[in-house]
């Protein structure tokens, strides 16, 4: 493997000048020190959820709400379109554009898929009158979980932005850069969902 294909993982600009390479470098520095930020403010909501989790007010609690058959579900999904993305990266990084913009497609259907998941979980715990205002354990599970559905909200958007820079721009070197950043917020969001699957819903089948 040589130095220039070893210094940027996924999509990466092997082929660019050095120029090229210099811009990128520090483009996805930048972005690494904005994703270790948002990495601290799911931290905190992670905290916050621990330290809330037993405060029910009288109301319901995890396992008595939580179903894990559609939080599986999800983490399915979410892994599926991480996957897709994958295959994307390959397709560009092979400058096929048509499969490119397939998998990106593929991967927008994914996420569009696991918001819908998470809006028919929520409507069906309001049902139960399981609402933010219920206690502050479920103020925490919601804040923590539409954080996190709003950072996907933001990735389909950005997914439908970058095909359509795609096809006006093609795989220019603003674009593959642009890409690259994508690549790195998508999987750092299943890495979060990973963490709340672990910490919301597995105590929750576990008791």
């Amino acid at each position: 493997m040589s130095d220039a294909t070893s210094r940027h993982p996924g999509i990466n600009l092997s082929h660019a000048r050095r120029e090229d390479e210099r811009h990128a470098e520090v483009t996805v520095f930048g972005f690494w020190v904005y994703l270790m930020s948002d990495a601290i403010i799911f931290a905190l909501l992670f905290a916050t959820y621990a330290a809330m989790v037993g405060r029910t007010a009288g109301g319901p609690s995890g396992p008595e709400l939580f179903d894990i058959a559609n939080a599986f579900v999800e983490t399915m999904v979410l892994l599926t379109s991480s996957f897709t993305f994958g295959l994307a990266a390959v397709s560009l990084k092979e400058g096929r554009v048509g499969a490119s913009q397939l998998w990106l497609g593929v991967t927008f259907i994914l996420g569009l898929a696991f918001l819908g998941l998470e809006l028919r979980e929520f409507a069906g715990l309001a049902a139960q009158n399981a609402t933010p205002q219920t206690s502050g354990f479920l103020s925490s599970f919601f804040v923590l979980l539409s954080t996190h559905g709003l950072h996907v909200l933001a990735g389909c958007i950005w997914i439908v932005v970058m095909m359509v820079q795609i096809v006006i721009f093609g795989l220019s070197r603003q674009v593959r850069s642009r890409l690259m950043r994508l690549s790195l917020f998508w999987h750092f969001l299943d890495l979060i969902w990973i963490v709340i699957f672990t910490i919301v819903y597995l105590p929750a089948v576990a008791s």
